[in-house]
Parts: structure tokens; C-alpha cells; sequence
């Protein structure tokens, strides 16, 4: 089980990460095999199944993102612990509602990202 104090520490990190664009400090959130899914992969990357395996894909993703959002910000609205998982609720950078659920490793790395968005643009 993820300790709420676990989860916390997680939650603000990642949200700093982000809300810095430092991609070094993103990507330390997310094990070398990561398997990512959002709906904005396919609008971004180009790949239809809305998949990314590994870290490298994940790399290209996100920097990708953070160069066609250049004010990106997210504003953390709540975090959620279960088993070995987190999900984080949060406002993106269209302040819309968003939530991702990060299944981790032994390491505490998210291994497997599922994103949900209220909508998307």
C-alpha cells in the first residue's frame, strides 16, 4: 500500500517537474520500461493505439508537448493512494480537469500511466 505521505511526496514533485518543463526531473517519475497511455499520444505522437512503451518514447512525447504548450502549468487538486498505485487529480494547462493513475514498481516509478481527461481540445 502508497502512504498518503508517499503519494504527497510523489504528487508535489511531479507536479514541480512539470510545471518547470525540466524533463530530466519528469522523466525521474517514470521506470526506464514505463508503459504510458493518454488520448493526446495519437495527437502528439502520431501513434494511433494511444500506447508508448519505454522511457525513450516517453521522452519524445512529452518533449514534444511541453514545446507546443510552452506555459504549461498544472495546479494539483487531489491525490489518491491504492495498492501500489497513485492517481493525481489535477487542473492542465487548458484548466481542465485531469486525472492519471501511476501503477509502480518495487523502485516507486511509475511502470504504468493511464491519463483521463474530462475533455479534450
Amino acid at each position: 500500500m502508497v502512504s498518503k505521505q508517499e503519494a504527497k511526496r510523489f504528487a508535489t514533485q511531479w507536479i514541480e517537474a512539470w510545471n518547470s518543463h525540466d524533463i530530466e526531473a519528469i522523466l525521474s517519475h517514470y521506470d526506464d520500461e514505463v508503459d504510458y497511455y493518454s488520448p493526446m499520444i495519437e495527437r502528439i505522437s502520431g501513434e494511433p493505439s494511444g500506447r508508448l512503451h519505454g522511457k525513450p518514447a516517453v521522452r519524445a512525447y512529452i518533449t514534444e508537448g511541453l514545446r507546443l504548450s510552452p506555459t504549461l502549468q498544472f495546479r494539483l487538486l487531489h491525490t489518491f493512494t491504492g495498492v501500489q498505485s497513485i492517481t493525481l487529480h489535477y487542473l492542465n494547462a487548458e484548466d481542465r480537469r485531469a486525472a492519471e493513475v501511476f501503477e509502480l514498481s518495487a523502485a516507486g516509478k511509475a511502470s504504468r500511466v493511464l491519463c483521463h481527461y474530462d475533455e479534450l481540445r
